[in-house]
């Protein structure tokens, strides 16, 4: 018999923003803060959190369905992911990321029809010319911005300490190193490796408050600068993590030529997002990241392999490989 076609996937997908919304919320409420704190049930949680009775219960018990929280004999608790990443007192905490898509990205990619329209970004600072001055020049939206981040490099830097041959180089400059995630994650797995980060002048502090509270102030410093317009560091080893997509092709371009100067014969680029695929079939991921630089940006879009490769061959580079890091993300890694 030929089976009728479903229309339950297509109702999933497209009403998914509950559970994303559902998500945002209990982390911007604390929820699994407050859970870490011990477990509690229904009218001690929603006292903790300040939450109305009409929708406490029903809110918390989605929470469970959606295998965020799990509840005994009345009592909540954290599950086992959720204790682990989505504690703000904990190193392993990812939630930097979706406190920025629940503060800027949720609202801006309501108008993602508009910006299909119109080619134009969409984010709530839409009306100045440069982004990322406007996040910028506000320290408490750079911080969160910074920490976001964090939390998206966190799964990729543990693999690219794990997956590339760091015993041939000693030293390395992550650039755009936000709070220092990579350079920190990089110190920890290979105490021989002396690096540092580069980033605007504003992100110093941060970075070194995160730096210094990791205990390796002595082996990580901070380069200030615009990579648009200052020459990047010199190390064995340049990093750009979840930069080039954030420019257009004329940019992309001149940032991997750039990193091609910087470094010496036998130096080593490693660029990582999460690459399309080649085939532009299989990682969703990385196409909607596309169109989030179409919402948040003026001409950044994200891009496959195959074409950074090229471009980095364009750069003067004449080794090239794609290495696969952990979920959507993979490296490029090019050698002068």
């Amino acid at each position: 018999m030929t089976m009728r076609p479903s229309p339950e996937k297509l109702l999933s997908l497209g009403m998914s923003f509950w559970n994303a919304k559902t998500l945002l919320s209990a982390v911007e409420l604390g929820v699994f803060d407050a859970l870490a704190e011990g477990p509690a049930d229904l009218g001690t949680l929603r006292a903790r959190l300040g939450l109305h009775e009409r929708s406490a219960r029903d809110f918390l018990d989605a929470l469970v369905a959606m295998k965020l929280l799990e509840r005994d004999d009345g009592v909540y608790h954290n599950s086992a992911d959720a204790d682990f990443f989505l504690v703000r007192a904990k190193p392993s905490y990812v939630g930097g990321l979706l406190e920025m898509a629940n503060a800027r990205l949720y609202e801006s990619w309501g108008h993602l029809t508009e910006a299909l329209k119109t080619g134009r970004r969409q984010s709530e600072n839409k009306e100045q010319a440069d982004l990322f001055a406007a996040l910028y020049e506000d320290p408490k939206r750079l911080r969160g911005f910074l920490a976001a981040m964090s939390g998206v490099s966190a799964g990729a830097a543990n693999a690219i300490a794990d997956k590339f041959p760091w015993k041939n180089y000693k030293t390395f400059v992550d650039v755009g190193a936000a709070q220092g995630m990579v350079p920190v994650t990089l110190a920890r797995a290979h105490p021989h490796l002396v690096g540092g980060g580069f980033d605007l002048t504003q992100v110093k502090p941060i970075f070194e408050e995160f730096v210094g509270a990791n205990g390796l102030s002595d082996r990580l410093r901070f380069y200030a600068g615009d990579f648009f317009a200052d020459p990047l560091p010199q190390a064995d080893v340049i990093i750009m993590g979840h930069i080039l997509h954030d420019w257009d092709l004329a940019q992309k371009r001149l940032l991997l030529k750039k990193a091609y100067d910087a470094l010496p014969a036998g130096g080593a680029l490693i660029v990582y997002e999460a690459l399309i695929d080649d085939d532009r079939r299989e990682n969703a991921f990385g196409l909607l990241m596309s169109l989030n630089m179409l919402i948040e940006t003026a001409g950044g879009f994200d891009y496959t392999g195959a074409d950074c490769q090229g471009w980095m061959k364009e750069a003067g580079f004449m080794e090239t490989r794609v290495e696969h890091l952990v979920g959507p993300n993979s490296m490029v890694v090019a050698i002068k």
